[in-house]
């Protein structure tokens, strides 16, 4: 199959075999079909330039491409927003490979012909397209014989690819559904191979759930550097969907007068766990700790406590370790997932919860909460006063952040989930 950088550069004819100008330029449709159908000829034409509809077109694979038409008679194709240029606005851009999860560079792109349509089928993203644009055609890999989704190295289908910014106006969807549904730490680790522009325009596309759990995966400083460019009311939003020592770690990392704004947009209950965390010190139990958990009562049986999991879980960051308080929020005792789950539905949580309480205050540094879980195996461990009134949870990917680089720890199995 020919490639785009073949045809460009070819001579174009009219029926009477006159040159009319030369192909500088492929105008594709992407309306309603999951790949771009090639619908007309850029051409120039002396200091001008003419667009020729492909039904036109009588040979576009021949080595001078000839039309049905003598020039004087030839309907100029009339471009639309959507439509898309493949030498200016895809040629040598960035794309992002939603397959390989990565972001690569377009260095050519294939032509397949389906029912007398031309459609582009492929991406070139490795050395051969660099190769054929240079005309050094034997560096170019043969499509013929292979089997579709048997591609030759450097090639990816066109199925699997999103393109990213472009100059104003911006001409194309970014990104559409394929990458929303990419894990969040896919998401971000694409945006850290993007320009801040880029990577902006990328997060403007996502809705604020994924946003939230794509700010996450990252650093809070590479996090100030994304929302940058986005509106108060939006991040205001996003805050609310991160978790409050998240939420809080961002908005530390903007400037004063811009994080007391955001808090201002933000709803009360949720504004006011984010101010709590931003008393303490940043590298305190009080600081690192979410706030997000779930408590029960004492007097409640197994199969009560179960039915209030059910209400309350959602709200809270983790549901592997329950915690037991009186009304004044005092800490009674503790016990896991897995004891409720074990235990006779009419039993009393408090014949099996565990009241030797392993614990933190919210004072204690990072590194004294990072060897509390380390020491008794803890995937999370409560904060509380020096009232023994509780006021969240350390978690362990939070503790470890001072002794493994957020990069690694991010990547650490959140099996308290």
């Amino acid at each position: 199959m020919p490639f785009v950088s073949e045809l460009i550069g070819r001579k174009v004819s009219d029926i009477d075999g006159s040159t009319i100008g030369t192909l500088t330029d492929l105008i594709a449709s992407q309306t309603n079909i999951p790949i771009p159908r090639i619908i007309s000829l850029k051409i120039k034409k002396g200091p001008k330039f003419l667009t020729v509809a492909i039904p036109d077109v009588a040979a576009l694979f021949a080595p001078v491409i000839p039309l049905h038409l003598r020039l004087d008679e030839i309907n100029e194709y009339s471009e639309s927003d959507s439509d898309l240029n493949l030498v200016e606005d895809v040629l040598d851009k960035q794309i992002i490979d939603t397959n390989g999860v990565r972001v690569v560079r377009v260095n050519d792109l294939e032509i397949t012909r389906v029912n007398g349509e031309f459609y582009v089928s492929n991406v070139d993203i490795g050395g051969s397209g660099i190769l054929r644009r240079l005309g050094i055609k034997k560096g170019a890999p043969s499509m013929s014989g292979k089997a579709v989704g048997a591609l030759p190295s450097g090639m990816i289908s066109w199925e699997d690819v999103e393109l990213l910014t472009h100059d104003e106006p911006m001409r194309l969807k970014v990104p559409s559904d394929k990458l929303s549904v990419l894990h969040p730490a896919d998401i971000a680790e694409i945006l850290s191979d993007l320009n801040r522009q880029e990577g902006s325009k990328l997060l403007e596309s996502l809705d604020d759930e994924t946003l939230a759990d794509t700010l996450e995966e990252v650093e809070p400083d590479f996090q100030a550097s994304l929302v940058e460019q986005l509106p108060n009311e939006r991040i205001a939003d996003v805050l609310e969907e991160m978790s409050p020592d998240e939420a809080a770690d961002l908005l530390a990392e903007l400037p004063q007068d811009r994080s007391q704004e955001l808090l201002n947009l933000m709803e009360k209950d949720e504004a006011a766990d984010v101010r709590k965390l931003l008393t303490f010190p940043e590298d305190s139990a009080g600081g690192i700790m979410n706030t997000e958990f779930v408590s029960v009562p004492a007097g409640l049986t197994a199969g009560q406590a179960i039915a209030r999991l059910r209400e309350t879980a959602n709200d809270a960051e983790t549901v592997y370790y329950l915690y037991v308080t009186d009304n004044d929020s005092h800490l009674l005792g503790v016990f896991s997932l897995r004891q409720l789950v074990l235990a006779n539905p009419r039993s009393r949580i408090r014949d099996f919860m565990e009241t030797h309480l392993i614990k933190v205050n919210l004072t204690d540094n990072q590194d004294q909460c990072a060897q509390i879980i380390s020491k008794y195996n803890l995937l999370a461990v409560p904060v509380t006063d020096d009232d023994n009134v509780i006021h969240g949870i350390v978690t362990a990917d939070d503790a470890l952040d001072k002794i493994i680089p957020t990069a690694w720890k991010k990547r650490l199995p959140k099996l308290y989930h």
